[in-house]
């Protein structure tokens, strides 16, 4: 079998965001037996959901869909680094994931998730709607503001976080190898 092909997609896409400082440090964390696929969704900058049909239906009228598709459906695992907005998902995260449909059916996927609170409410929230598109959720990670975390982005990781990642990755990896 060939290398895992994993997104890390960087969900916040606001102009002062820290996230792609949390997806530097996932990424520097993962084993050399992955191969790793960066994904931002504000360069990917997908308007707000346009698509005249519905999703499920798989039939994608722009091309910003259909490139966004065809990207998903080219990694084996999805890593979502995400913060928490007022105990939610960044719109951009969900609108992202609204965009497709088949696409996400038994995909591999982790969040690590920063904030005040390690983006408690945000990955709970997020696990329900991963879970009804099919994904295959594996347990992630968590940064805390003013602990593993400054408000920055830099990442001061202790050694439970570290590992939390270090067995994402492995979980990823065995979740893609069981796939059928």
């Amino acid at each position: 079998m060939s290398r895992p092909r994993i997104g890390i997609v960087t969900a916040s896409t606001r102009p002062n965001r820290i996230g792609h400082h949390v997806a530097a440090w996932v990424t520097g964390l993962a084993p050399e037996d992955v191969e790793l696929v960066p994904v931002d969704l504000r360069e990917l900058a997908l308007p707000l959901l346009d698509e005249p049909d519905m999703p499920s239906e798989g039939h994608y009228a722009h091309e910003h869909t259909r490139r966004w598709a065809a990207l998903v459906q080219s990694l084996d695992a999805v890593v979502l680094v995400m913060p928490e907005y007022n105990r939610g998902y960044n719109a951009a995260l969900k609108n992202a994931i609204d965009y497709l449909y088949a696409e996400w059916d038994g995909l591999p996927v982790a969040c690590v998730g920063y904030g005040w609170a390690g983006a408690q409410y945000a990955r709970s929230a997020l696990r329900q709607t991963l879970e009804r598109i099919k994904m295959v959720v594996v347990e992630g990670a968590a940064l805390h503001f003013e602990q593993t975390l400054d408000l920055d982005g830099t990442v001061h990781a202790d050694d439970d976080a570290t590992q939390d990642v270090q067995r994402m990755f492995a979980a990823l990896s065995a979740a893609v190898a069981a796939r059928p």
